[in-house]
C-alpha cells in the first residue's frame, strides 16, 4: 500500500455576472466533442466553452465550444484546477437546470460537482500522484429561513422565469 501526504489547494473560479459553471469529472478524451455536441442540441441561442483536463498522455487542456470568450474561461479555470479528468463548462444564454440532465448523461461523465452562476472555490487534493477535486464551495451559508413571503416570491420568480405556470 503507497503512503504519502496530501496538501488541499483551494481554487477560485469566479465567473462574470451573467455567466454560469458547471464543474464535473469525466473519463476519457471524448468528453469534449460529447459535451459539445449535447450542449449545441440544446438550443441554438445557447453559449459555451469547455475546457477538459487530459489525465495522461500529452495531459493537454482539450477545448471547445462556439463563444471563444467562454472558451478561454473554461480553459483558464480547467487549468487552475488542474485535475486529471475534470471539466468546466461556461454557459452563456442559458441556464445549467436546461442542460445539466444532458451533461449528467453523457456516457464518459463520472460526476457533476456543481452548476451554478455564484462564485465557486474548487478543493483539490494534491499528492505525488497528481490533482483531484474533493469538493467545491459554493455560495455562502443561510442567514436564515424563509417566511411565507418568501415562498410566495420565490414562487413568482419561477413563474416568471417560465418554470412554473
Amino acid at each position: 500500500m503507497a503512503t504519502g501526504s496530501v496538501t488541499i489547494e483551494v481554487v477560485a473560479v469566479d465567473t462574470p455576472d451573467d455567466i454560469n459553471v458547471i464543474i464535473g469529472q469525466a473519463h476519457f478524451v471524448k468528453t469534449v466533442d460529447d459535451l459539445h455536441e449535447v450542449l449545441v442540441g440544446v438550443s441554438s441561442h445557447l453559449r459555451f466553452g469547455i475546457g477538459f483536463c487530459e489525465a495522461s498522455g500529452a495531459r493537454l487542456v482539450r477545448r471547445s465550444g462556439n463563444d471563444g470568450e467562454l472558451v478561454g474561461l473554461a480553459v483558464e479555470a480547467a487549468r487552475a484546477i488542474g485535475a486529471g479528468h475534470c471539466f468546466v463548462v461556461m454557459l452563456g444564454e442559458g441556464y445549467p437546470i436546461n442542460v445539466l440532465n444532458q451533461v449528467k448523461a453523457v456516457p464518459e461523465v463520472c460526476t457533476v460537482y456543481c452548476a451554478t452562476d455564484n462564485a465557486v472555490e474548487v478543493l483539490v487534493a494534491v499528492t505525488k500522484s497528481g490533482r483531484g477535486i474533493l469538493g467545491v464551495v459554493d455560495g455562502r451559508p443561510p442567514l436564515g429561513v424563509e417566511t411565507d413571503a418568501d415562498v410566495a416570491a420565490r414562487r413568482e420568480l419561477l413563474r416568471e422565469l417560465g418554470y412554473k405556470l
